[in-house]
């Protein structure tokens, strides 16, 4: 039997688009959301397919950060004062979406929790998110 879950977290965090042509060429600041469906089969002491709080860790760990393209040139910068996150590309909602499913994910395998990411949205403002499905995981 499969069931499944949803969580949402927020965090507040500041990234810039190296790429970008554009007002997000600028360091700037959001109010990112992410939602969180996972499915598998619950544990059967527990009746527990997932702790919430090992979602909402995953994602305050960039709570209050700044999330940079690891190439970003500002990186060095402010490495300097202060813990830079970096991604491979962009830091878009695209691309945490797909990073925050990934280390969910992750965290799941090391604690032996059978479940996945069946589908997350990263939301960078209210009106705007990216979104992953298990077929694009």
């Amino acid at each position: 039997m499969t069931t499944r879950i949803y969580k949402e977290a927020y965090f507040e965090a500041s990234h810039r688009l190296l790429h970008y042509k554009g007002k997000c060429f600028r360091l700037h600041g959001h109010q990112w959301r992410v939602e969180v469906w996972m499915d598998g089969p619950v544990d059967a002491a527990s009746c527990i397919l997932v702790d919430y709080n090992l979602i909402k860790e995953v994602v305050h760990r960039y709570d209050h950060q700044v999330i940079l393209n690891r190439d970003d040139p500002m990186v060095a910068c402010l490495a300097q004062f202060q813990e830079v996150i970096t991604t491979e590309g962009d830091p878009t909602s695209e691309n945490l979406a797909r990073l925050f499913a990934d280390q969910i994910k992750r965290a799941c395998t090391e604690q032996g929790i059978p479940a996945r990411v069946a589908k997350i949205r990263v939301w960078e403002s209210t009106s705007c998110y990216a979104e992953y499905s298990h077929e694009d995981l």
